[in-house]
């Protein structure tokens, strides 16, 4: 038997992974306690997409509804299946700027604690095992706000002589800068896993994420913004747009790539790797054009605010580089940009969308 164990398996890039490692033969291990409801409320809950898995794999899906604070916990979990376990991915986090500010032990106790509860386990119980871990771009700060941006008519744009043109690199520095909590919960996470795998050997990356989406993303204001554009144009909520004069520019990419990235990386492992990942310049737009992409697609109208004050620690620009990755795995290429993304959130949520309205 050859186990992968997702934490946050409810989520959208935890259940996207358990899915695609299901669909290549491996007996999948889900850790879940719906705490996106506890950070965002009802509409968050990823109870919906556990249950869908339970029904797509069965037997082949074994959920636990373990809290990864829980270090005895999780050490139990882990010596049950013990050196059956090849592979951990680790996408469960408190993932919001806001929240982490309003409740900095929790979001610290989950993002960077936690991870460390998962790497010791992982030491201790199944030392072969691949780590995956779904780091963020906020580990850079607002760093990448330092550089030459150039206001256009939708959008802020970098300047073309510059060596980012084509995407931020891993070489940007993660110092003097300011992350918000959030960021720097995510920093001391990104941080262990390099060292559990320079120190003791585990073969682990952090896959530094831009804005990762998909249609099964339970997507609130505060978190999960091309899904929740989309949902504000289905059901007719407000949309406020948060500074920057909505030009603020986000790659994007589909959870699905993602997980394939992921899949690369575990069939040919390497030892304390980071990758900044995302859509790069093939998949990304901002905010002022993500509103009128999921107008054209959704038929609506979406109504939407202005609020001059910017998150903080919020990016004007990010599109990344995934040019380190893809000369390691060059048979990774994306198939969804922005659009398509869009397209596939709302075809894949429009009955379950629109019944909540008319509920």
């Amino acid at each position: 038997m050859t186990v992968a164990i997702v934490t946050g398996s409810g989520g959208l890039v935890g259940s996207e992974s358990v899915r695609q490692f299901a669909r290549i033969g491996m007996e999948i291990v889900g850790v879940d306690n719906d705490m996106r409801r506890t950070f965002f409320g009802d509409e968050a809950s990823t109870a919906w997409n556990i249950r869908q898995l339970q029904d797509e794999l069965g037997d082949r899906y074994h959920h636990y509804e373990i809290d990864i604070r829980d270090r005895e916990g999780i050490d139990r979990l882990f010596d049950r299946f013990g050196s059956d376990i090849s592979l951990i991915v680790h996408c469960a986090a408190q993932p919001s700027h806001d929240w982490a500010a309003r409740e900095p032990f929790t979001d610290f106790d989950i993002n960077a604690t936690g991870t460390l509860n998962l790497l010791e386990a992982t030491r201790r119980h199944c030392p072969a095992a691949v780590f995956i871990f779904t780091s963020t771009n906020k580990v850079y700060g607002d760093t990448p706000n330092r550089l030459p941006l150039i206001e256009q008519e939708t959008r802020w744009e970098l300047d073309p002589s510059h060596p980012y043109s084509n995407g931020i690199k891993e070489d940007m520095s993660i110092d003097h800068t300011l992350h918000s909590l959030f960021g720097a919960s995510k920093v001391a996470a990104d941080v262990m896993v390099q060292e559990y795998g320079r120190y003791f050997g585990i073969r682990s990356a952090c896959f530094r994420g831009g804005t990762l989406t998909g249609p099964r993303h339970s997507a609130t204001q505060l978190h999960g913004f091309l899904g929740y554009v989309m949902r504000c144009a289905m059901t007719g909520t407000p949309y406020t747009v948060f500074g920057y004069k909505g030009k603020q520019v986000r790659d994007a990419i589909h959870s699905n790539d993602l997980v394939r990235a992921f899949e690369a990386f575990y069939r040919e492992p390497r030892v304390a790797e980071v990758y900044n990942i995302g859509g790069g310049r093939f998949s990304h737009c901002s905010v002022l054009e993500a509103i009128q992409m999921s107008q054209e697609i959704s038929g609506r109208e979406i109504d939407w605010s202005y609020s001059e004050t910017n998150r903080i620690g919020d990016h004007i620009w990010w599109v990344g580089s995934n040019e380190r990755f893809q000369a390691q795995y060059p048979n990774w290429t994306m198939e969804y940009n922005v659009e398509r993304i869009l397209s596939d959130i709302y075809e894949a949520n429009v009955e379950r969308w629109t019944e909540s309205v008319h509920a």
